[in-house]
């Protein structure tokens, strides 16, 4: 299927930040988005605007109600983003102590033994808290394992484990290794089958930019996301908890609203800065669809951006015009295969004739962001099973462009085949 065309690109392109240069190291080509991806100009508007601010919420003058009217309106956002009428919405350090937080709470909210149940492909964001907190908590952690050679977890992988006893349940969304997105509905239906009172927290943080998050789908109880991976900024993370979740002995301040999942003041521009990422969802779907309805704008969106990165990740590995794609070079690991419809937007691959750290630093020689992953407590999960000391991440979004793929492709072709000529 076709990219976006050429005029929809560049007015997709013009509403982010340093699109196609480095502010320290001038032109290049940004395909390192599973790092953090590019941030919105409006979010940069908005960050400067709210951080000059110096009123706080809660007080009684006009500054402080318009700080809470913000933070009403972004959780409102986020509950068209996420798709949900139920539970609570929280900022907090980052998504990885999100996780952690709601993990604990999950955890260590119940009495009595059980198990935790997770699985091999998870980033150890969630899957570090969830087995610290069984070992705090004194019950079985139960590791399901991914399949190597896709790259994905399944929910037939899920049902086989799951215990009656099971308490909470951790799944990934998408991984930031291999860019494979596993099935959070069947699975989340499977563990339910056999523990229906479990737990499900997701690690929703790789997905996110791709768009097409449905919480009400899902029947699970926990949600988080990195806004610093889907065009927002550093600083905050976003979850959404379930009432249930919500329910538990949740640490808050003493005497304090029910239910309060936040501490101390919140930078209101993280709020606001997440309204601005699902206006630009809004404004996307409005030029692809004729939704006509907000969220059917992000839905149609998602969609679109799932297309457009769709052909960029195939031409990547199948080639475009006169240039052969990654999956035709000799002695290449393509991780999670070079034909698997769960990929979202990166491409994760290794040459075994050529270092995983040479290949990332001729890139960047020749203006081209990569980044390497290598098999250490953040990859190894997934390397090692692979007999792959490290491999290179191509990590992309919709703002990218087959120009692009095709500069990379032809930097990797002249440093994988060094007397080639493109013809």
């Amino acid at each position: 299927m076709p990219p976006y065309p050429d005029e929809l690109s560049t007015e997709i392109r013009n509403r982010f930040a340093h699109v196609d240069a480095c502010p320290f190291t001038g032109p290049r080509i940004f395909f390192e988005n599973a790092g953090g991806a590019l941030t919105l100009n409006s979010v940069v508007d908005t960050s400067a605007r709210f951080a000059a601010i110096p009123d706080n919420q809660g007080r009684d003058n006009a500054a402080s109600a318009a700080l809470g009217k913000a933070i009403a309106d972004a959780r409102a956002d986020m509950a068209l983003f996420f798709n949900t009428t139920s539970g609570r919405f929280l900022v907090g350090e980052s998504g990885t102590e999100l996780l952690f937080r709601l993990i604990r709470t999950a955890v260590m909210g119940q009495s009595g033994k059980g198990a935790v149940i997770g699985s091999s492909v998870e980033h150890p964001a969630s899957r570090s808290a969830a087995r610290h907190w069984a070992r705090q908590a004194g019950v079985d952690y139960i590791s399901v394992s991914h399949d190597d050679a896709t790259g994905r977890v399944t929910a037939d992988s899920y049902a086989q484990m799951v215990r009656e006893d099971v308490r909470v349940a951790t799944i990934l969304h998408t991984s930031p290794v291999t860019g494979v997105a596993n099935d959070v509905a069947a699975i989340a239906k499977a563990i339910r089958a056999k523990a229906p009172e479990a737990f499900i927290i997701v690690d929703g943080i790789q997905h996110a930019s791709h768009g097409r998050i449905d919480i009400s789908a899902y029947e699970v109880d926990g949600y988080v996301v990195s806004p610093y991976k889907m065009f927002s900024r550093h600083g905050y993370g976003v979850a959404w908890a379930s009432d249930r979740l919500t329910g538990l002995d949740i640490e808050t301040l003493a005497n304090g609203p029910k239910g309060n999942w936040e501490m101390g003041t919140r930078d209101t521009g993280s709020y606001a800065t997440f309204s601005d990422v699902v206006r630009y969802f809004e404004w996307l779907g409005s030029e692809v669809s004729d939704a006509e309805t907000p969220r059917d704008r992000i839905v149609a969106a998602g969609a679109s951006i799932h297309t457009h990165e769709k052909a960029l990740t195939d031409a990547m590995l199948h080639g475009v015009g006169n240039l052969p794609g990654l999956a035709s070079l000799d002695g290449v690991t393509i991780l999670g295969g070079t034909d698997n419809p769960d990929r979202e937007g990166l491409v994760c691959f290794a040459l075994d004739s050529l270092p995983a750290d040479k290949i990332v630093d001729g890139l960047n020689d020749s203006g081209i962001r990569t980044h390497i992953r290598r098999a250490d407590h953040y990859s190894g999960n997934i390397l090692t099973p692979l007999g792959l000391e490290a491999a290179v991440r191509v990590s992309l979004c919709h703002y990218n462009t087959m120009d692009e793929v095709r500069a990379f492709l032809s930097a990797v072709q002249e440093m994988a085949l060094p007397n080639a000529t493109n013809t």
